[in-house]
């Protein structure tokens, strides 16, 4: 079945970098479009980055500039790389994936599997 697993994440200070990993396995990879979402406590879950498996990508307007998301498809792998966090950063970063291989979206509903999660907090 399709497995989902994200590493990567902890405690930042502000103005910090992470790199967030998310392997996928049980699906091929390469024909998925992926994402990452996020979710704060007392918050919706929001749509952070996605990346089609030709490796188009958008992101929200909050991270733009700031964050890149990419894709090794030969280690079956979604990266997230996160520079010039804010405290408003911290949150329960979640990997996504969708069979619709070209789809460019960042709401939830567009999304068939998700991961369990790593968290990252931004804090001095």
């Amino acid at each position: 079945q399709v497995q989902l697993v994200e590493s990567g994440g902890g405690l930042v200070q502000p103005g910090g970098s992470l790199r967030l990993s998310c392997v996928g396995s049980g699906f091929i990879f390469s024909n998925f479009a992926m994402g990452w979402f996020r979710q704060a406590p007392g918050k919706e879950r929001e749509g952070v980055a996605c990346v089609d498996r030709d490796g188009r990508t958008s992101y929200a307007d909050s991270v733009t500039g700031r964050f890149t998301i990419s894709r090794d498809n030969a280690k079956n792998t979604l990266y997230l790389q996160m520079n010039s966090l804010k405290p408003e950063d911290t949150a329960m970063y979640v990997c996504a994936a969708t069979s619709n291989r070209w789809l460019l979206s960042l709401r939830r509903t567009a999304f068939d599997y998700w991961g369990q999660g790593t968290q990252v907090s931004v804090s001095s």
